[in-house]
């Protein structure tokens, strides 16, 4: 009838002004701004970027459905002064004439209304380009410009239409002011206006709600959510305006509404409702097909879609429903994403509609990404298939298993394959299964597992060489896990025999395997005694390239070559390399302590040796090893710190409960039997029973320089000077003893000199250990040597090398100093600062920002801050001026 009415006024004819050029009456809702609802929230920074739309010819407000932007822009668009016009565009606006009728109706609507020289289109399917010179003639002749809003603008699909309205647009000059409000691209040369610098832009990203205006959205809406809860609910909708509006509404129908909003079911809400009408049921069959099919993923491309839908057709539906703005993410480089929100729903919607898919979707996915080299995701796609044959099988042909135990992926990849059910049974998930258990400690069912899945190697895929040297790691950290060198020796050769058959791509992409074999090595050496074999496995680790997927196996090595250098008496280098260690966990994010803490273990050894008693106790309740782990080295370690502390504070039986590892290891370890047998035959001597401290040091050997001199200072202090004299001469001399050896020694002889009347001999000797332990600040020695050696620091000579670090009083003036004003009384105890805090304080003096501390050591910005609190802590002080005074007063600095 319309179209009857149309023709009826004869062609060239100017339309009613009530009508559009098809006779149909103006609607007057599409003129009149939205009105914006009690619960809509102004937010400012928005607002302020719309406000730049006066100073541009054309701004562009693009989001998908729900983004907010209709109400943004109206509710912008009400606080301008006249002129402003408003149309919201339909479907039939397509037409060209009915497009331009309702745009001059929208001018006159908004206080713009243009001359009878121009004149309504007089038909629906064209525009006179007279008409739209004349339209832009009176546009560029206004004093003020008009702002014109055209929202739904996407409904606009016809090219000439959008040529039209540039031409318009470009001869208006500054009489126009066109805001488009859409959904999609428009067809418009945006980048000649962007280069211009004539183009606001306000897309998806800017229109999200950030946590801050979602919590006061809610609030608006009778909820409230601290923002740290609504920062949870952002991050599910992404700030999506729909999304937080329609969960709020949901919410409050709800017995507990922030419970609710924590968890909602997606797809079985108002938002899926919305969703699912918006966007998916108005496509075409097999854009929706696609879009249900690629929700299992979290991201895709055109062909991992295609292997998924088995068609050929995902490239250029995924350009379109990014063009469109449907809830389809690019990601760069030919990748997408869903909105999380959207890939909830369809997941939910892809169970009800095709049930029992969801499987074979993640089978095929894990297929695809498997030849496409995308480890990790393929992975998780085979774990959620339930296809462990597959995600186990793509972790050893890729050389990853190493991957269970280092970097910072391990926990994830064990909490997957946690998951794996007891009836996959292949060589490769036994191959898991047993990393998994010697992860957790577990020799015993790991090497069950390791077992069968050799077997099954040896029969289904004897050539595959990733899988031989992965089994060659397992066994090598089994070996050290049951205190077998020899095992870790066979294993580390048949690893060096394999690695010239495995693709050299794969070794340089995983280098944690070869990291973790020399450590595991290198700890099943040190278990042994073989000290120097050791030290070379473990400095090969300690210098690999500092990559995440290393950073175990080179703490590890760091604190086993601390536990080295503390064992050889060098106290100093022990504190170094383990703080290196502690360090290297630090500069990565691993949670601390980490691994086995080998090196905090080190630290309160040395503590315990400096007679810093509360700080190696508080260092050993930070690495709670469990009873069930079987660990020989670290176990050791931790034994010997913790006897050595009991000792120190008198619980000689407590000691020597504490000093037995507790491990069950194939071989005996020389040093760690000596530690043990070291504290049983202190805690006879202290009981009382010389004899049966002689009797027990015959278990020391006498290979161990260390653990020799500490027996002989034990039977000189039980009456035997003759046989620790003795004992002394027997011990082979070797370079890499340290000053700890040194300064036991001497005073063992000083001892033995000062019983014979010797006392010459005695102070030359204490003198010599006062200045060799004075540099590593051991304590220790002197402390135990008991009552003998009090009358020789007395002595003026010995009290000046022993005054300010290991008794009361000044420290010795240094050669050519000046006397200078009395210095203040020194504290009863001595201040002892590390090695790393003095080096702290030494930059701290020179004005040095925390920051600047920590680029020139090397650490963490949250180590020095560390540091500096043990620092303000000893010298009892609360601030940077009063550590740097007080210490200049005791002489630190």
């Amino acid at each position: 009838m319309a179209e009857s009415n149309a023709n009826a006024r004869g062609p060239g004819l100017p339309a009613a002004p009530w009508a559009d050029p098809l006779g149909d009456p103006f609607l007057r809702t599409r003129f009149a701004l939205p009105a914006r609802p009690a619960t809509f929230l102004w937010r400012q920074r928005l607002v302020q970027h719309l406000d730049q739309a006066l100073r541009t010819p054309l701004t562009l407000v693009n989001g998908e459905a729900g983004a907010g932007k209709t109400l943004l822009t109206a509710d912008w668009a009400a606080g301008l002064r006249p002129p402003v016009a408003w149309l919201t565009v339909e479907a039939g606006d397509r037409r060209p004439g009915v497009f331009w009728a309702y745009v001059l109706q929208a001018l006159r609507a908004g206080c713009a209304p243009v001359s009878d020289a121009v004149r309504a289109p007089a038909e629906a399917t064209g525009v006179d380009r007279r008409l739209l010179a004349a339209l832009a003639a009176e546009l560029n002749e206004r004093d003020r410009p008009v702002v014109l809003v055209l929202d739904e603008y996407d409904r606009v699909i016809a090219p000439e239409i959008a040529e039209q309205l540039e031409f318009v647009l470009h001869h208006a000059g500054d009489g126009l002011r066109l805001v488009l409000v859409t959904r999609t691209e428009p067809l418009l040369p945006l980048h000649r206006y962007r280069a211009a610098g004539e183009l606001t832009e306000i897309r998806a990203a800017e229109l999200a709600f950030t946590p801050e205006e979602a919590a006061a959205l809610l609030e608006l809406h009778g909820l409230s959510l601290p923002v740290h809860a609504a920062r949870a609910l952002v991050d599910r909708t992404r700030g999506w305006a729909a999304g937080l509006r329609l969960s709020a509404l949901a919410a409050l129908e709800s017995a507990d509404p922030q419970l609710y909003l924590k968890a909602f079911e997606a797809g079985r809400s108002t938002v899926a409702d919305f969703l699912l009408a918006e966007v998916l049921k108005g496509q075409p069959a097999e854009t929706q097909d696609l879009l249900l099919r690629v929700s299992v993923l979290k991201r895709f491309s055109p062909d991992l879609a295609d292997a998924l839908t088995l068609r050929t057709d995902a490239e250029p539906i995924l350009a379109g429903l990014h063009r469109d703005n449907a809830f389809v993410e690019r990601l760069g480089h030919s990748w997408y994403q869903l909105h999380p929100l959207f890939g909830e729903i369809l997941r939910a919607h892809l169970r009800e509609r095709l049930p029992g898919l969801e499987p074979e979707l993640h089978r095929r996915a894990a297929r695809w990404l498997r030849r496409s080299g995308f480890l990790p995701e393929t992975l998780a796609h085979g774990a959620a298939a339930g296809d462990w044959d597959l995600a186990a099988g793509a972790l050893v042909d890729d050389l990853a298993i190493g991957q269970l135990f280092t970097g910072l992926r391990s926990g994830d990849l064990t909490q997957l394959f946690s998951r794996m059910a007891p009836e996959a049974r292949s060589w490769a998930t036994d191959l898991v299964r047993a990393a998994h258990d010697l992860s957790r400690y577990d020799p015993d069912r790991g090497l069950a597992h390791l077992r069968h899945a050799e077997k099954h190697l040896a029969d289904d895929a004897p050539d595959l060489a990733t899988a031989q040297l992965s089994c060659a790691l397992l066994e090598a950290l089994a070996a050290r896990l049951t205190g077998c060198p020899p095992q870790a020796e066979k294993a580390a050769e048949a690893a060096g025999e394999l690695w010239r058959e495995v693709p050299a791509r794969l070794l340089d992409k995983h280098p944690e395997v070869s990291a973790l074999l020399l450590t595991h090595l290198g700890s099943a050496r040190l278990w042994a005694g073989r000290f120097e074999d050791a030290r070379a496995a473990l400095t090969a680790v300690a210098g690999t390239s500092g990559g995440e997927t290393t950073v175990l196996p080179r703490e590890e090595s760091l604190g086993h070559l601390a536990l080295l250098d503390y064992l050889n008496g060098w106290l100093g280098r022990a504190e170094r390399k383990a703080l290196a260690a502690v360090s290297e966990a630090e500069r990565v994010g691993l949670p601390q302590p980490s691994g086995s803490g080998i090196e905090r273990l080190v630290l309160a050894a040395v503590a315990v040796d400096r007679n810093e008693l509360d700080r190696a106790e508080a260092l050993l309740d930070e690495v709670a090893l469990p009873s069930a782990v079987r660990d020989p080295v670290p176990a050791a370690g931790r034994a010997l710190a913790t006897a050595r502390l009991l000792m120190a504070r008198g619980r000689a039986q407590a000691a020597v409960e504490a000093a037995d590892p507790a491990v069950s290891a194939a071989v005996a370890s020389p040093w760690a039997a000596s530690h043990e047998a070291l504290v049983a035959s202190a805690a006879h001597l202290a009981g009382g029973r010389p004899d049966q401290a002689t009797e027990t040091l015959r278990r020391v050997s006498g290979d161990q320089p260390a653990c020799a001199v500490e027996a002989a200072a034990i039977l000189i202090a039980a009456g035997r000077p003759e046989s620790a004299v003795d004992l002394l001469d027997s011990i082979r001399v070797q370079g890499g003893t340290g000053p700890a050896v040194a300064v036991r020694a001497a005073l063992v002889r000083a001892r033995a000199a000062e019983a014979a009347g010797d006392t010459a001999t005695a102070r030359r000797l204490v003198a010599q250990a006062l200045l060799d332990a004075r540099r590593e600040r051991l304590r220790r020695p002197f402390l135990d040597a008991g009552a003998w050696l009090r009358p020789l620091l007395a002595t003026a000579p010995l009290h000046e090398l022993a005054a300010g670090w290991l008794t009361p009083g000044p420290p010795p003036a240094r050669l050519g100093d000046r006397p200078g004003p009395e210095a203040p009384p020194s504290p009863l105890v001595a201040v002892d600062l590390s090695d790393r805090e003095r080096d702290v304080l030494e930059r701290l003096a020179r004005m040095m920002s925390t920051e600047e501390i920590a680029a020139d050591l090397y650490v963490s910005v949250n180590t020095v801050k560390t540091h500096l609190k043990s620092v303000y802590r000893k010298l009892a002080v609360n601030r940077r001026g009063e550590a740097v005074r007080r210490a200049r007063d005791l002489r630190l600095l």
